[in-house]
């Protein structure tokens, strides 16, 4: 019997989601780009700091990388260079655009892609490299500027996965899909957006996820089904009413879980944890105290996670895709596990799981 979970998602409650679920009634707009996710989309873009015109919604994340390979022209048959540590959805994308995900590693500190080996990984990679796809690993900041000068520079596509980066992510021209599942730190249940400053990229995704069409009923791109619903919409309306205090939640929660661990010189939390907000707590440690601490707190009842696995190239799906050497994912996937974290988590259910975990590492 699970007495601490791992994850519990808390998206707004009924009351402060029926005022736009009214306005549904009122336009009888359910679909097709309609009022709600209009206005929505224009509210995410303000809280970016950016105009009109910048920001598209879609149906979720992974389609919402596969459309943005595409936008940018991404070849079929050719290689999708992406981290192996990252969520298998980061492939599966690739593969739904037509390309074919090559998985390289990652640097040890930041667990992210860097440009400068990124570019030496083109270079040497088996066959046409025709899209790259950095990853924000758990929602952690990435440079947006330098993958801009990366992709100006090598001159083929380039989007970046920061489905948890709602907080941390600081937009360019390179578009970057951001996720509003219902367990990320802002959600509509399903859904995500794609943000860009460069309103030529932004126009084209929102062709490619209405069949094509793009003011008028002739398809003129190739092209599927994924907006957004004015439902998803009135529920991002709602999230986005309550934005401060949603951040306040995780901020304590990660700043609850940053001073049981201060002290511990063998056990980490990602770099910046508590200065941007995620609804993930990765923890590092050694391998064998991984292992100790998952069945510490198992036996207690108390939920852990490795939402990662192995890594994306490991699954029976990917396995079979060329990948590069390997060893700082492989280190990852061995020595991080996530603790219980979510927006209500009390601050006696986080000493429970400390004191749990500083036993373990103490055995």
């Amino acid at each position: 019997m699970v007495s601490i979970p791992v994850m519990r998602p808390k998206l707004p409650v009924a009351e402060r989601i029926v005022p736009y679920l009214r306005a549904v009634d009122g336009s009888r707009y359910y679909s097709n780009f309609g009022p709600l996710v209009s206005s929505f989309e224009e509210r995410l873009a303000a809280r970016y700091g950016l105009p009109s015109g910048t920001v598209t919604t879609v149906a979720n994340g992974t389609w919402g990388l596969a459309l943005a390979l595409a936008a940018q022209g991404a070849r079929a048959g050719t290689l999708c260079l992406m981290p192996a540590w990252t969520f298998v959805a980061s492939a599966h994308a690739a593969v739904n655009a037509g390309l074919i995900p090559y998985f390289i590693d990652v640097e040890p500190e930041t667990w992210a892609l860097d440009p400068a080996t990124v570019l030496e990984a083109v270079r040497d990679a088996p066959a046409e490299v025709g899209a790259v796809m950095p990853v924000a690993p758990f929602g952690s900041p990435l440079s947006v500027a330098a993958w801009d000068a990366f992709r100006d520079e090598i001159g083929i596509a380039v989007v970046i996965d920061a489905a948890a980066g709602f907080d941390a992510l600081v937009p360019g021209t390179t578009p970057a899909v951001v996720s509003l599942h219902a367990t990320k730190v802002l959600g509509t249940g399903e859904g995500a957006f794609i943000v860009s400053v460069d309103r030529s990229i932004v126009r084209d995704l929102r062709a490619r996820m209405n069949f094509g069409f793009s003011g008028s009923r002739q398809a003129s791109v190739a092209a599927t089904n994924a907006k957004l619903s004015e439902y998803h919409a009135a529920v991002g309306h709602a999230s986005l009413d309550e934005w401060n205090e949603i951040r306040g939640d995780w901020l304590r929660a990660a700043q609850l879980y940053g001073a049981e661990f201060e002290q511990s010189n063998r056990l980490h939390l990602q770099r910046g944890f508590g200065e941007w907000v995620t609804s993930t707590c990765v923890v590092r440690t050694a391998d064998v105290a991984v292992r100790r601490i998952e069945g510490a707190l198992a036996a207690a009842g108390i939920e852990t996670r490795r939402w990662w696995g192995m890594g994306a190239h490991a699954h029976p799906a990917t396995q079979h895709f060329p990948r590069g050497a390997l060893p700082v994912t492989k280190a990852l996937a061995q020595s991080t596990i996530s603790l219980p974290f979510y927006r209500d988590i009390s601050a006696g259910e986080i000493g429970i799981v400390a004191r749990l975990v500083r036993t373990a590492l103490e055995a």
